[in-house]
């Protein structure tokens, strides 16, 4: 038996002593409308990241 399955056999067996099984669920919330575009937002996030690195570099840390 693998870790794996003894861990699974474990959560079970104590789900099962308990009793109480409820389904899972998340919550959700309406966010609206991006404020911002978000086509391009991962070039941008890279450029923010390559200019981090360059400014770190530079300074030695």
């Amino acid at each position: 038996m693998t870790f794996k399955e003894a861990l699974n056999d474990a959560i079970r067996t104590a789900a099962v002593a308990e009793g109480v099984r409820r389904e899972f669920r998340t919550e959700t919330a309406a966010m609206g409308e991006s404020s911002v575009n978000l086509d391009r937002a991962l070039l941008v996030a890279g450029e923010l990241e390559d200019d981090d690195l360059l400014r770190k570099m530079r300074s030695g840390s």
